[in-house]
């Protein structure tokens, strides 16, 4: 039987965590003499009821099983992304629960949408808040809590492999707790890495800050509305490009390459030789588009193609040009790299690039069956033989993210949105892109959508940060059952 109740009070834990964080942006709204009540208010609704589920709910005697783990991870995410959207609620910028819902869950989810017509009316504390949500979510909620909650030592392996998609075949260290802390102290010093390297191309403190919080959580807010576009400086976009490039990338080939000083495997990995040859492969054909048809030269062509590839294709969603202008043939492309994303075990969504991989090779596989059909052909990634089962387990997903894509697809039509827009932001919240094509394209918005939408979206922006299977899980009879 599922602990439903013991599940609430380690929900209670990450609440306090999130009141004691809106406490800190108290802090920033004082000392940038802002209204410090937002933030007062929200904090204290956050921490009283995180406290109230720690008393009124029993901790849990033993380590939680999977299903648990499945449970509370869409919990956390959920109550999270409810009590998170607070301070945008209490703020006069945001006309509805769904906006400020709609918001937080973008952020957490990193997904970069924004419902924001004008993001600079936003006071400073409120968008370093937008962007940190991209921060915290871009390593994931759950893998925070485990690094740094003694309590979640308990159960901690159900709750790691239901979130952390990367780390489902290895652990780095014997225990879950130091596994997360290693890939944590990767996390904040890429962070402090590029807020140091964007401080040197020219950027203030304060934009700095928010710039590496959404890059490296692969998120897409921007203290512009123009988003990078508004700085049109080669440097900050190239430091931005290698940093949306590393957060791609399997952090545990970070750990690899970093900690364990073993360049070799980094380098042979498969996934992401497949995940910068599709990154080059798209630049070089769109930058040809825009030289071609679209009057370009081939040193803008290169840099415009190149930093949009790599804000798509790892699913961060910041934008240096209005790709709508562009002719349908890039626009395509861009649409196909979302979803495609960047490797599994990274801070990007998408379907993942090894999972990709493994649909090629699945389809030639099936090619070659029909020639030899008495042959028996084994499907490799990395020298290592993929289970008949973890194929089963991709093809389903698969199918129950195309189900979920149609029916978000015919929710947002019932209210009236049009087939393309309808087609670009279901594919771009559930992918966790931020923006689309039509009416959510580059230089657009969420704001003007239904509020049936924006809930419709939100939980697109769940399900994909969840890879489908957590959230849809929960919906059948089968996990309820004793």
């Amino acid at each position: 039987m599922i602990r439903v109740a013991s599940l609430f009070h380690i929900l209670g834990y990450f609440l306090l965590a999130l009141g004691a964080l809106m406490l800190c942006l108290l802090v920033v709204a004082h000392w940038l003499e802002n209204d410090p009540a937002l933030f007062g208010i929200a904090s204290l609704v956050t921490a009283a009821v995180g406290a109230l589920m720690l008393f009124v709910f029993p901790q849990p005697e033993h380590d939680l099983n999977h299903r648990e783990g499945l449970l509370l991870v869409a919990l956390i995410w959920t109550g999270m992304s409810l009590l998170g959207a607070i301070p945008f609620y209490l703020s006069p910028h945001f006309g509805s629960f769904a906006d400020a819902f709609f918001e937080t869950v973008s952020g957490f989810t990193t997904t970069g949408a924004t419902v924001l017509a004008n993001v600079e009316v936003l006071s400073h504390e409120l968008q370093l808040w937008r962007c940190f949500t991209h921060w915290l979510g871009g390593m994931g909620i759950v893998l925070l809590g485990i690094a740094v909650l003694p309590l979640l030592g308990v159960g901690g392996m159900a709750l790691y492999r239901a979130e952390f998609s990367g780390a489902k075949s290895e652990k780095l260290k014997p225990r879950i707790t130091e596994t997360a802390l290693a890939l944590w102290k990767i996390y904040v010093a890429l962070t402090v890495a590029e807020y140091a390297a964007l401080r040197f191309a020219g950027m203030s403190a304060f934009e700095a800050l928010c710039h590496t919080f959404s890059t490296l959580g692969t998120g897409g807010f921007s203290s512009r509305t123009a988003s990078i576009a508004a700085f049109n400086s080669p440097l900050i976009e190239s430091i931005i490009i290698v940093f949306m490039m590393l957060a791609g990338i399997n952090f545990t080939l970070h750990y690899r390459l970093w900690v364990q000083r073993r360049p070799s495997q980094f380098f042979a990995d498969v996934e992401m030789r497949f995940y910068f040859t599709v990154m080059a492969a798209a630049t070089l054909v769109i930058a040809g588009s825009l030289v071609l048809q679209n009057g370009y030269s081939l040193s803008l062509a290169l840099r415009r193609s190149l930093f949009q590839v790599s804000s798509i294709l790892t699913t961060t969603g910041f934008v240096t040009d209005n790709f709508e202008l562009w002719l349908p043939l890039p626009q395509l492309i861009l649409l196909a790299l979302m979803f495609v994303g960047g490797c599994t075990g990274s801070t990007a969504g998408g379907l993942k690039s090894s999972r990709i991989l493994l649909l090629f090779k699945l389809v030639g596989r099936e090619f070659k069956r029909l020639v030899e059909r008495r042959g028996v052909f084994a499907i490799r990634m990395g020298g290592e033989v993929i289970p008949e089962t973890a194929i089963q387990g991709l093809l389903n997903m698969v199918y129950l993210t195309f189900v979920v894509f149609f029916t978000a697809c015919l929710l947002l039509a019932a209210t009236g949105v049009d087939v393309l827009t309808c087609i670009a932001a279901v594919t771009a919240t559930m992918f966790n892109i931020g923006p689309g094509l039509g009416d959510v394209g580059p230089v657009e918005h969420y704001g003007h959508l239904s509020a049936v939408a924006k809930w419709v979206l939100s939980i697109c922006m769940l399900a994909g940060r969840l890879e489908f299977y957590t959230v849809l899980v929960l919906l059948t009879p089968a996990f309820w059952r004793k």
